[in-house]
């Protein structure tokens, strides 16, 4: 893990993220009035999830569903554009991403930065292994690893595997080339670009993460009474 880019990355982060947030005001504006106007509803949606260190936060984005009080099954993968439970704005603004876009608050707060493992809910705390805790040991993303090699259409397992792999490979090349593909993926859709990981891929990695990692004793406390077993 390169601490030292990690470091710079949180500050460069900061920087292009208040700038988004200007920039993309009337963008933030329009889609407020698209949503409130369509049923009168909440703008905003937030939602608590595990980031660095295991520590919770509140996670921000523009509300694309009718109801938010619904049951939430773990072991199925990401909401798809057809639910419908979605409404019209909803299914817009989570096609091209913007529904993700207030994050960029989050990013402000010191919660979260642009590329990084995505934040997932703490239903999913005691499902990690001790050597995918090394993803707790970063900020979380708007966009990472795991969101341009299939995101919903991978196997969970696959996407910490990716989580993994960035927190330990987290280098200036690999950010650009993130949000290359993430551009692709918005264009064109996430199935176009998946890629399940191997089973020789993921022991190369756990093999790399206990010769070289110890998770922080931090993260560690934060997280053992639902992790480790």
């Amino acid at each position: 893990m390169n601490r030292t880019y990690i470091r710079i990355k949180y500050a460069i982060d900061f920087v292009i993220a208040l700038v988004g947030v200007v920039v993309l005001a009337p963008l933030f504006a329009a889609v407020a009035i698209a949503i409130k106007a369509e049923d009168g509803g909440p703008v905003m949606f937030k939602q608590r999830r595990t980031g660095a260190g295991g520590k919770k936060f509140n996670c921000y984005k523009f509300r694309s569903m009718k109801s938010t009080d619904i049951s939430y099954d773990k072991h199925k993968r990401v909401i798809r554009d057809n639910n419908p439970n979605l409404t019209r704005v909803g299914k817009f603004i989570r096609k091209f991403k913007i529904d993700e876009l207030p994050q960029l608050f989050n990013v402000l707060m010191g919660d979260m930065c642009l590329i990084a493992p995505r934040p997932l809910l703490p239903v999913f705390d005691s499902d990690y292994e001790d050597w995918e805790l090394v993803k707790f040991e970063m900020r979380p993303g708007l966009t990472g690893l795991g969101q341009v090699c299939g995101n919903g259409y991978l196997h969970i397992k696959d996407r910490k595997y990716y989580d993994v792999y960035y927190v330990m490979h987290a280098s200036l090349w690999l950010d650009f080339k993130i949000v290359c593909k993430t551009i692709l993926v918005i264009l064109f859709g996430e199935k176009r670009f998946l890629r399940p990981v191997t089973e020789q891929e993921e022991r190369k990695l756990r093999r790399e993460v206990k010769r070289n990692y110890t998770v922080q004793p931090d993260t560690v406390a934060q997280l053992r009474p639902s992790v480790l077993r």
